[in-house]
């Protein structure tokens, strides 16, 4: 890649670290089938994106927009887990208490879940708390 090629677009795109992402994404681009803004002249994609950079063939603002958009992931907002309600594992275990193993261990399991939640509730005050001596 020509020395002079690379000054020219340090004066369209003062920052080298923008210049250099914004040179491989038009690369990879132009590797992928997007069409010339300009005669290749026998020089590889990398020296052709540099070439319509200092050109202004290519808009740096939109360049921007496409290097953002490769390189964000799309990240999943976690759920908050919604709490088993209470009332129908109850009444589980008022209608199996009489139903031999299968709804003495379902009631029990039942009420561990319901004892496993009222210590949760009661354990100390809201989060963030911290106790000052």
């Amino acid at each position: 890649m020509a020395r002079v090629t690379v000054e020219d677009c340090v004066e369209k795109v003062p920052n080298r670290f923008e210049l250099v992402l914004m040179a491989a994404q038009r690369a990879r681009q132009i590797s992928s089938g997007s069409p010339l803004h300009l005669d290749r002249d026998n020089d590889k994609n990398p020296v052709v994106a540099l070439r319509e950079i200092a050109e202004d063939k290519v808009m740096p603002d939109a360049m921007r927009e496409t290097i953002i958009g490769s390189m964000q992931k799309h990240v999943e907002v976690d759920e908050p887990e919604e709490e088993p309600d209470m009332s129908l594992l109850l009444a589980g275990r008022k209608a199996g208490e009489g139903e031999g193993f299968a709804g003495n261990a379902m009631a029990d399991a039942a009420a561990q879940m319901r004892a496993q939640y009222d210590e949760d509730d009661d354990a100390g005050g809201e989060e963030g708390d911290v106790d000052e001596e």
